[in-house]
């Protein structure tokens, strides 16, 4: 007899397992002081940085320089541009995927950059992400997430990750890119994890709503199963709370009122279900619980401004929709 899929037993995690990531490109780069490398911001994207030898900093605009030592990692969760630099300040040449350097593969390549004095080494990724809950969960991480190698336990499971992964990325093999990308998917989780163990900001926002024992059953509810009919009353039983109460906690966490955000979370799956093409307009209103593709369609209007065939059309004659 088949198992049953494991299921996380918290909301958090269960968050956390849904985030899957797939790899736009990773590279293993030498860099020699003094140098400085841009990142470009990258839409929907999320970059990290594991520097492996030496020291460094890392800059992203409107926030404080972190330094970046031997075993440091640090996870910029929302596609905006950076600077990562021998000395603090030091403008880049360029951007860094202009620079010179040998392409092992598609998606990966090795480089070595630098005015040839002391020498650093990092071990670098940018990736996209398929789960809707990875959304808000990134969105409430702070501009640059940084575990130092001594924040522990955290770093000892991050060394032996960027170990494998550095060794995939030097010595290429038949299916390299889908181990690296799982080993990324393990890594930014550690990192999360680390962060949300240490840090206040953790409890707070939607980080917040998922942690607390009552609202955090409400979300994973909504999240597992968006079509079924729910109630304010509902939720709030499913919460072990009264309804009143639960109404203005739900809101007071998650900032929004709790009907609207379960329509938010069906326009997002419907969104997302629109651009792949995968399924008609009229069955994923079914599946998101409208009994008319004219329910659904005012429904997804109200809610993002355009409707469903818009996004539909949209992703049909959209350049990037045919990629993998």
């Amino acid at each position: 007899m088949a198992a049953a899929p494991w299921t996380p037993t918290d909301p958090l995690g269960e968050a956390l397992h849904t985030l899957r990531l797939r790899g736009a490109f990773y590279g293993h780069t030498h860099v020699t002081a003094p140098w400085a490398l841009e990142m470009p911001a990258l839409d929907d994207c999320l970059s990290f940085h594991v520097l492996t030898e030496g020291t460094c900093t890392i800059e992203v605009d409107g926030h404080p320089a972190i330094e970046l030592r031997s075993g440091d990692l640090a996870l910029v969760p929302h596609g905006r541009g950076h600077v990562l630099t021998s000395v603090a300040g030091l403008r880049p040449a360029g951007r860094v995927d202009h620079l010179p350097q040998r392409y092992l593969g598609e998606h990966y390549s090795v480089m070595s950059y630098g005015g040839g004095g002391t020498p650093s080494s990092l071990v670098c990724g940018v990736f996209t992400f398929d789960a809707l809950i990875a959304r808000p969960l990134l969105a409430a991480l702070p501009a640059v997430l940084h575990v130092p190698a001594d924040h522990r336990p955290a770093p000892r499971w991050i060394s032996e990750t960027i170990r494998l992964m550095a060794a995939e990325l030097d010595e290429p093999r038949p299916g390299g890119d889908a181990v690296i990308t799982r080993l990324a998917d393990i890594l930014v989780i550690q990192a999360v994890r680390a962060w949300l163990e240490h840090e206040p900001q953790a409890r707070r926002g939607f980080l917040g709503a998922l942690r607390d024992q009552h609202i955090g059953s409400s979300l994973a509810a909504i999240h597992r199963d968006p079509a079924r009919s729910w109630t304010v009353a509902m939720l709030g039983h499913e919460a072990g709370m009264s309804r009143s109460a639960f109404a203005a906690r739900f809101t007071e966490l998650v900032g929004l009122p709790v009907m609207a955000y379960v329509q938010h979370w069906r326009m997002q799956l419907a969104h997302q279900r629109l651009t792949t093409g995968e399924q008609t307009v009229a069955r994923i209103a079914t599946e998101l619980g409208y009994r008319s593709v004219a329910a659904f369609s005012r429904a997804f209007t109200r809610v993002t401004g355009t409707s469903p065939g818009a996004i539909r059309r949209h992703a049909n004659t959209s350049p990037t929709s045919d990629r993998g």
